[in-house]
C-alpha cells in the first residue's frame, strides 16, 4: 500500500489505528481492518441504515464515509453497546419486545435508536417512527421495534 494513510481513532472506548488506502470506506475499515463485523454492509449507498454507527456522538452511515474522515473521532459501534457482559437497555428491550427477526438491520436500528434517545429521551410513538425511519427492516413490520424503543426510553430515563 504505497499511498496508505494512518487512521487513528477511538472505537468503543479503545484507541485504535490502522493503515489503509485513502479511498477505503469506513464500514470496510471497521470490518476488515479493525475486525468489528457487527456493523453490517447493506445497500452501500447510505439508504438502508444497516451500517449506522455513532461518530462523535451522532449517527452516521459508515458506508458513505471514508475511513480517513473518521481520523481522530470517537466511534461507537454495536460491539460497544453492551458493557461488562450486561446488555444495554436498548438491546434488552429489543430482546424482550421482539424487536428483531433476521437481525440484519438490528445493529443500525439500535445505533439509530440510541441517537434518537440521546436527542429525545421521551419520544412519542410518532417521533420514534420518524426517528427510526432511516433504517429499513424487511422482517418485523416495526411494531416490536417501536415497543422496544419505548421501553428502552423508559428504562434509560
Amino acid at each position: 500500500m504505497p499511498d496508505a494513510v494512518t487512521v487513528r481513532l477511538t472505537v468503543n472506548g479503545v484507541a485504535r489505528e490502522g493503515r489503509c488506502e485513502p479511498r477505503k470506506l469506513f464500514v470496510d475499515f471497521l470490518r476488515e481492518d479493525l475486525g468489528l463485523t457487527g456493523t453490517h454492509v447493506g445497500c452501500e449507498h447510505g439508504v438502508c441504515g444497516a451500517c449506522t454507527i455513532l461518530i462523535d456522538g451522532e449517527a452516521a452511515r459508515s458506508c458513505i464515509m471514508l475511513a480517513v474522515q473518521a481520523d481522530g473521532a470517537e466511534i461507537l459501534t454495536i460491539e460497544g453497546l453492551a458493557q461488562n457482559g450486561k446488555l444495554h437497555p436498548l438491546q434488552e428491550a429489543f430482546r424482550e419486545h421482539h424487536g428483531l427477526q433476521c437481525g440484519f438491520c438490528t445493529p443500525g436500528m439500535l445505533m439509530t435508536a440510541l441517537d434518537l434517545l440521546r436527542t429525545n429521551p421521551s419520544p412519542t410513538e410518532a417521533e420514534i417512527r420518524e426517528g427510526i425511519s432511516a433504517v429499513l427492516c424487511r422482517c418485523t413490520g416495526y411494531h416490536g421495534i417501536i415497543r422496544a424503543v419505548e421501553a428502552a426510553a423508559r428504562a434509560m430515563r
